[in-house]
């Protein structure tokens, strides 16, 4: 199956090269480039790209809120957005996985990388940039909430539909583990751990992977380390 892919970024010469590189992928092709969010967030609507590699500052319309219209919209669940960031640490980051992004990814990434990072996307797993560790997510949510050093308490509200497997399973997600990982640490299969983690997800309302990772902290199930 091709995975289709929706260029946004304001930069003529970088979208030429994104397409260059995504065309030549057998499995992929290039359905639409857009100059700013407004376009973005249209043609993804007319297209129904797989995926969309969204920048996040762009004139006008920015990639945050594109991001937000393809993710409120019920007619796009399946599109999944990349964000392309010019560094590798940015302040918007969190933001736009609260917007619904499925991951980022650094504009100087390698080649290889940002197709892996498509797949990766298409596949609904969650996409941390290679460069990126592990708690970066955690680090930028602990900064933007502002929160009481003590930590507030869990919010079992939105946890309430979890069984006690679920909620474990949704800790070691938020701790950035892999299913096999967590398959190992529980003593049971992949196959289990995948289908624990597709409940959650639905029990929840998360798109994708890195939303149950983002639930995860912003409902104190999981908190930043403080070292």
């Amino acid at each position: 199956m091709t995975i289709r892919v929706l260029l946004a970024d304001d930069q003529a010469l970088l979208r030429s090269a994104f397409r260059v590189l995504v065309d030549s992928e057998p499995d992929m092709e290039v359905v639409g480039e857009a100059a700013d969010g407004a376009q973005a967030a249209a043609l993804a609507r007319s297209e129904r790209p797989d995926v969309v590699l969204m920048d996040i500052r762009m004139p006008g319309t920015d990639g945050l809120a594109a991001t937000r219209a393809i993710t409120a919209d019920p007619e796009l669940a399946d599109v999944r957005v990349v964000m392309l960031t010019t560094f590798e640490i940015d302040e918007y980051v969190v933001e736009s996985l609260r917007a619904g992004a499925s991951g980022f990814l650094g504009k100087g990434a390698e080649p290889d990388e940002l197709l892996g990072a498509i797949r990766i996307a298409h596949a609904g797993e969650a996409l941390l940039s290679p460069a990126a560790t592990k708690g970066l997510i955690a680090t930028f949510l602990a900064q933007s909430a502002a929160a009481d050093p003590v930590g507030a308490p869990v919010d079992a509200g939105r946890l309430a539909a979890l069984t006690a497997r679920e909620r474990e399973v949704l800790v070691l997600v938020g701790g950035g583990l892999s299913n096999d990982e967590i398959a190992a640490r529980l003593d049971v299969s992949p196959l289990t751990v995948k289908t624990h983690v597709n409940r959650t997800m639905a029990k929840l309302g998360a798109r994708d992977r890195a939303q149950l990772v983002v639930t995860a902290y912003e409902t104190g199930l999981v908190r930043p380390r403080t070292e």
